[in-house]
C-alpha cells in the first residue's frame, strides 16, 4: 500500500495562477500599508486556491512484478565429453540454490537441445525462452555451456539485461580432429576417386613439428586403405568405388596425445557410384517374336552399351554366296568370345543351340569368364531340349539345371516359388501369387523340361516344372529361363504381366547390382529414428548389433514384415554414424550432418561469449574454479565481480486498485473564506 498527494484543478491551470498574482498583490499592498485584516484576506485567498487546486489523496494497493531470470544448459553432444556434464549439473543446482529463495524472482531452466546443422545454439534457446518476456522485466541470462556456441554473434539481440557464462570443461585443453579437405559426392566405379583430408592437433603445442597420425579408410565397413598422414597437412589419396549407387567413406584417425575425444577424428564421404556405360552382349541364335522384347529391355537403359547379333543362317545352310555380297556383317566370333569377352558385363544367349558357329573353345572361354566375376543369361525355348542344346558343352558345368529333351506346350500362369517370394529378383512382383494362389498374369504356353541340378528355383511353370533358375558359380553368376514366351507379356496377351520388371531385375543381378543382394543389410534415418532393413533367403534373420556414435552397442531383433523382408527401428537422436552389424553384413547410417560442426572444436573456450558478457556488463568464469554466488543488483550498478555474478533488480509493480480522496470540500471552502473576509472587513471597519 502506498500514499500519495495529487492535485485535480477544479479551473485550468492558467486561471488559478492568474488568480494567486493577482491576489498576491494586493496582499502585498495591503501588507505595505499595515491594513488590519490582511492576514485574515490572505488566509481567504490561500483557502480559495486550495480549493481551486483540489487537493486529493491517492491510496494505491499494487504488486511486486516477479522479474524473469533465464539458465541456458547446453545440452548438445560436446557436453558428453569428459566431466562437463557433471559440472554442468553441479552450476545449475547451485545457481538455483541460490535463488530459490527469491520471491520476487522467476527462475526458467532450459536446455539447448541436440546440436544442429548449424551447430549449438544457445542464443536461440534463450530467445525462445523469454519470447512472452517484456524486456524491462528480464534480470538476467545465464549460459551453462563449454563455450561452443556457434550462434553467439546473435546475442546482441538479447534484452538489455547482463549475459553470465558458466563454462564448464577446464582450460588448455588438448585435442585431435580431422578435416575433410576434398570429397567427390559422384564417381565412376572401378575407377581411382581422389580425397584429401587433413589431421589437426589442436592446443598449445598443435604446430609440434614431425608429428604423424595413422589414417584408417573404410568403404562401407570395409578396410580400404591405410595412410601415414603429416599432422597438419593436407593428404591426398585415392580410393576405388566397389559397387554403384551409395558409397560410405568412413575415414579415421589414430587418437592423438591429448585426446578430448575420438568423435572429431572421424571424417563421413557419401559417394554416389556411377557405372560406366555397361556393356551387354545379345546373341540371338535365331529371329523370332522374343528377340525385340530383350533388344528393347537393354537398349532402353541408357547406362548400357549393348552389342547385339542375330544368326540369320546358321553353317548348314550356306549356299555358296561369297561374304562380300552378303548385306549383313560376319559374326566377329573370335573377336567376341576370345579377344574381348572379358569386357561385356553380360552376355545374352537368347534361343541359342550349338549349330557349329561357335567352336568348344569358346564355350570353356564363356564358362571361365563367367567363373572369373563374368554374369551369363541363358533364355532358351525348345532350344534347350533340342539335340544341340548348349548344355552339352562346356557351359554345361555352370548351367542349373539339365534338360530333359522334352518340351511342354499347354497355357500356364508362371508361379512365384517359396524361394522366389523372398528373392530380389521375384519378390513383390506386381500380380504375383500370394503362396498358392493363382498369378495375375498372362499366360505362357511353352516351357523346356529340365532337372534342377544347383541354384534357385525362383519360378515354376506347369506341374511345378522349373522356369526361371538363378545359380552362383564362382565370382560370376547365371540366369536360365527355361521358356521364349516372356514376349506374350509384352504384348498384353490375356492381361500381360510385369516382364519389363523381372527382366530388369534379373539383368542387374547378374550384373550384381547392390540393391538385388539375396543376403543384404541397410539402414536408413529420417523424423530421428533409424530403420534397419535385412533382406535373407532363410526363414529368420538377426538380431543385429548397432554401434551407436558415441560408442556404445545395443542388439536389436529383427521382425519379419514380408518374405525374406525383416526390419526393426529405433530411436536416433545422436550426430554422428551408426554402424549395424549382422554377422559378416555391415550397414551404415548417418545422423544429422554427416562431418558436424558441434565436433569440428570440442573445447572449452570462453571466446565465444566473452563479447556478449563485455557488452552487457556480464561475466564468463570457469565452473571447475567454483561456481559463483548470485546476486541481485540495482540497475546500473555492476552486475559482476569476484566470485559472484548479479541479476538486475527491476523494482515493477503491477496496481492492483487506486482510491481517492478529496482533501476540501468546495462549499465548506467557500464559506470560511467568506467568513474568514468578513473578519478582515470588520477590523478594517473599527
Amino acid at each position: 500500500m502506498s500514499y500519495a498527494l495529487a492535485f485535480e484543478p477544479l479551473a485550468p491551470w492558467w486561471a488559478i495562477a492568474l488568480a494567486a498574482g493577482l491576489a498576491l498583490a494586493f496582499l502585498l499592498l495591503g501588507a505595505v500599508q499595515r491594513a488590519r485584516g490582511v492576514w485574515a484576506r490572505a488566509a481567504a485567498t490561500a483557502l480559495l486556491l486550495a480549493t481551486l487546486l483540489n487537493p486529493v489523496a491517492v491510496e494505491t494497493e499494487r504488486e511486486r512484478i516477479r522479474d524473469v531470470a533465464v539458465i541456458v544448459t547446453d545440452t548438445s553432444e560436446s557436453q558428453s565429453i569428459g566431466e562437463r556434464g557433471v559440472q554442468a549439473a553441479a552450476a545449475i543446482a547451485r545457481l538455483k540454490e541460490d535463488l530459490q529463495g527469491d520471491a520476487t524472482l522467476e527462475l526458467r531452466v532450459v536446455d539447448s537441445g541436440k546440436a544442429t546443422a548449424e551447430g549449438t545454439t544457445l542464443i536461440d534457446a534463450a530467445r525462445r525462452a523469454l519470447a512472452d518476456t517484456p524486456p524491462d522485466r528480464v534480470a538476467g541470462i545465464v549460459f551453462v555451456t563449454d563455450g561452443e556456441v556457434h550462434d553467439a554473434a546473435a546475442a546482441s539481440e538479447l534484452p538489455p539485461a547482463p549475459v553470465h557464462t558458466l563454462l564448464t570443461g577446464k582450460p588448455g585443453e588438448k585435442d585431435r580432429r580431422l578435416v575433410l579437405v576434398e570429397g567427390p559426392r559422384f564417381a565412376l566405379v572401378d575407377q581411382p576417386m581422389e580425397i584429401a583430408i587433413r589431421v589437426e592437433d589442436q592446443g598449445d603445442d598443435a604446430a609440434a613439428p614431425g608429428r604423424r597420425a595413422r589414417v584408417t579408410v573404410r568403404i562401407d565397413g570395409a578396410p580400404a586403405a591405410e595412410i601415414d598422414a603429416a599432422v597438419g597437412a593436407v593428404e591426398r589419396f585415392a580410393v576405388t568405388l566397389p559397387h554403384a549407387g551409395e558409397n560410405v567413406i568412413e575415414i579415421e584417425a589414430a587418437a592423438g596425445p591429448d585426446e578430448l575425444t575420438l568423435l572429431n577424428n572421424r571424417a563421413v564421404v557419401v559417394t554416389n557410384g556411377v557405372r560406366d556405360r555397361l556393356r551387354v552382349l545379345l546373341v540371338s541364335g535365331e529371329p523370332h517374336a522374343g528377340e525385340r522384347t530383350w533388344r528393347n529391355l537393354l537398349k532402353a537403359d541408357p547406362a548400357v552399351d549393348l552389342v547385339h547379333f542375330t544368326i540369320l543362317r546358321p553353317p548348314e545352310k550356306q549356299d555358296g554366296t561369297p561374304i562380300e555380297e552378303l548385306s549383313l556383317i560376319a559374326f566377329p566370333t573370335r573377336e567376341l568370345f576370345e579377344e574381348k569377352i572379358d569386357q561385356f558385363d553380360l552376355i545374352v544367349f537368347d534361343r541359342y543351340q550349338r549349330m557349329g558357329v561357335l567352336p568348344p573353345d569358346y564355350y570353356e572361354n564363356i564358362a571361365r569368364y563367367v567363373e572369373d566375376g563374368g554374369a551369363l543369361l541363358v533364355a532358351s525355348g525348345p532350344d534347350y531340349a533340342s539335340p544341340f542344346t548348349i548344355y552339352d558343352s562346356a557351359l554345361g558345368d555352370i548351367m542349373p539345371a539339365a534338360p530333359t529333351g522334352l518340351v511342354t506346350e499347354q497355357a500356364f500362369r508362371p508361379h512365384v516359388t517359396a524361394a522366389g517370394e523372398r528373392h530380389p529378383v521375384t519378390a513383390g512382383l506386381p500380380g504375383s501369387n500370394a503362396g498358392d494362389e493363382e498369378a495375375k498374369w498372362g499366360r505362357w504356353m511353352r516351357v523346356a523340361d529340365a532337372y534342377p541340378i544347383k541354384g534357385e528355383i525362383v519360378m515354376e511353370g506347369p506341374e511345378k516344372k522349373p522356369l526361371l533358375m538363378l545359380n552362383r558359380v564362382g565370382e560370376g553368376r547365371v540366369a536360365l529361363l527355361l521358356s521364349d514366351h516372356a514376349w506374350l507379356w509384352a504384348r498384353g496377351y490375356d492381361g500381360g504381366g510385369p516382364q519389363a520388371e523381372l527382366l530388369r531385375r534379373l539383368a542387374h543381378w547378374l550384373m550384381k547390382e547392390p540393391d538385388l543382394e539375396e543376403e543384404k543389410l541397410s539402414a536408413e534415418i529420417a523424423g530421428g529414428r533409424l530403420k534397419i532393413v535385412r533382406r535373407a533367403m532363410g526363414e529368420s534373420a538377426g538380431p543385429v548389433t548397432i554401434t551407436r556414435p558415441d560408442g556404445s552397442t545395443e542388439t536389436v531383433p529383427l521382425a519379419e514384415t514380408a518374405p525374406g523382408r525383416f526390419e526393426a527401428g529405433i530411436a536416433a537422436e545422436a550426430i554422428g554414424l551408426y554402424r549395424i552389424q549382422d554377422g559378416a553384413l555391415t550397414a551404415i547410417a548417418a545422423s544429422g550432418a554427416l562431418n558436424p560442426r558441434e565436433f569440428q572444436d570440442v573445447r572449452a573456450t570462453p571466446e565465444p561469449m566473452t563479447p556478449a558478457a563485455e557488452a552487457s556488463g556480464g561475466r564468463v568464469a570457469w565452473s571447475d574454479e567454483g561456481v559463483p554466488g548470485v546476486r541481485r543488483v540495482r540497475e546500473g550498478r555492476s552486475a559482476g565481480g569476484v566470485g559472484w555474478i548479479g541479476l538486475i533488480d527491476r523494482q515493477n509493480y503491477a496496481t492492483l486498485s487506486v482510491s481517492r480522496t478529496q482533501l476540501l470540500d468546495p462549499l465548506l471552502a467557500v464559506v470560511l473564506a467568506l467568513g474568514l473576509w468578513m473578519l478582515a472587513w470588520r477590523r478594517e471597519g473599527r
